[in-house]
This record gives structure tokens, sequence and C-alpha cells, in this order.
């Protein structure tokens, strides 16, 4: 199983920050388990979520200022808070912005939002992992563009 914890993606400037959001719907396998009859969303999903855009972030940030393509690997967070929960009907918006990028991994700060109040926030380190293959680059390529289809602000991008 695959878990998509994006939407759509609403902004994006490579080398700087995206957004994107996540609608939360009873339909989600998780909410059977976790609560039955009082569903919340499990913060690792949301976590997810947001490693899902600051990963796709750093990678073209790395692409554009070193022009190599490699898979960001999320391997600390640091300093990460919940402050919320998440409920079918809601819409997350998750906000990542760059901290640092170099070839080895890089850094962002990363939050998630529900009607403009905070869910969580936390710092995101992922290490690069270069993997020479070209079916699993055209595959995250056109899932970044179905991301990126529906009136995001794109500026910077190369998709």
């Amino acid at each position: 199983m695959r878990f998509f914890m994006i939407d759509r993606i609403t902004s994006w400037v490579v080398g700087k920050s995206a957004e994107a959001i996540k609608n939360v719907t009873l339909s989600e396998d998780f909410f059977s388990d976790h609560f039955p009859r009082r569903p919340v969303m499990p913060g690792v999903l949301i976590i997810e979520g947001m490693a899902q855009l600051a990963g796709l972030l750093l990678e073209a940030t790395l692409k554009q200022k070193y022009g190599k393509e490699a898979k960001a690997i999320l391997t600390v967070l640091e300093r990460t808070k919940f402050r919320g929960m998440a409920k079918p009907g809601d819409t997350l918006v998750y906000q990542a912005e760059v901290v640092s990028v170099n070839e080895a991994g890089g850094k962002a700060a990363v939050r998630a939002l529900r009607y403009h109040n905070l869910v969580a926030t936390t710092e995101m380190l992922f290490g690069f992992k270069y993997v020479d293959d070209p079916k699993l680059e055209q595959i995250r390529e056109s899932l970044l563009r179905t991301w990126l289809a529906n009136g995001a602000e794109e500026r910077d991008a190369k998709v």
C-alpha cells in the first residue's frame, strides 16, 4: 500500500518554500482503528505528509543548485510538537521552508495547519540517496506534475 499524504501542491518555489494540502476524509483506512467512533488522523501520518512535501522540495533544490538527482530520506526530526488534531472533514495545510541544502542532505522547517491553527511543527533533516533508476525518476516527475497541476504557484520549478 502507498500512502500519499498530499492531495495538491498549492505553492512551489524551488530553493525556498512549498505549500500543499491534504483533505482528511472519513474513507481513509486508518480511521477504522484510530479511533473507532472518535476518528483522529494519526500524528505519524501528519509527519509523513510534511516529510513528503519537504523531501520533494529538497530534491528539487538539490537538482537546481547542484544539477544532481537524489531521493531525500528522512533521518532526524527536531523540536517536533503537536498542538492539535485532524479529523475527517478537515483540510491540512503543509508548509515547508528550506533551511539548508548540500550534496549530502538538507534541512527544512515544516508545519501543518488546520483552519490557520497549528497542528504540528518540526524541523526535518534528510540525507540524499543517489539512485540511478530512470523509471523511478519518471514516476516521481509524473506524480509531482499531478500535484502541481491544479493552480500551484510554480516558480523556478523545472517539471
